[in-house]
């Protein structure tokens, strides 16, 4: 675990522990604020993270965070929700597993990967107001099936 991760995960953390949600309409920024959070925590966890945000041209989304833990490349989808409604992980329907595997793929192609172990990881973000953030990390969610 690197010291500089270690002390940027405190400082985000120590922002962090009014709550992570922001005043936006589309939620965009909690969305940026739980992305930048759960960063911080997996290079405090000691993840190597080589791209965030990558996207594929012709499919709509992106993968979060891209980054390798011990040695096995990891796809990472961060989900992060305000409301009492639903768990951070229920978004991830199938549909999105499918583009997430397909963009993936793309990914090790382009970089020319061939014979990479990887896997794909979930963090689901709870910001409640006046609270730090509830942090769950799900390693190894789903398959490249999907």
């Amino acid at each position: 675990m690197s010291l500089v991760g270690r002390a940027m995960f405190s400082l985000v953390n120590w922002r962090a522990r009014r709550g992570i949600a922001a005043d936006d309409a589309n939620g965009r920024s909690t969305g940026v604020r739980g992305e930048t959070y759960a960063y911080w925590f997996l290079r405090r966890h000691g993840y190597v993270m080589v791209a965030r945000n990558y996207r594929v041209p012709g499919l709509h989304g992106e993968i979060d965070l891209i980054g390798y833990d011990r040695g096995q490349l990891v796809f990472v989808e961060v989900k992060t929700r305000t409301g009492q409604d639903s768990q951070p992980e229920d978004a991830i329907t199938p549909e999105k597993r499918r583009v997430l595997v397909r963009m993936a793929q793309a990914f090790l192609a382009e970089r020319r990967i061939h014979n990479a172990t990887w896997r794909f990881d979930v963090i689901a973000i709870r910001g409640r107001a006046g609270r730090a953030p509830e942090i769950r990390l799900h390693k190894n969610a789903f398959g490249a099936s999907g």
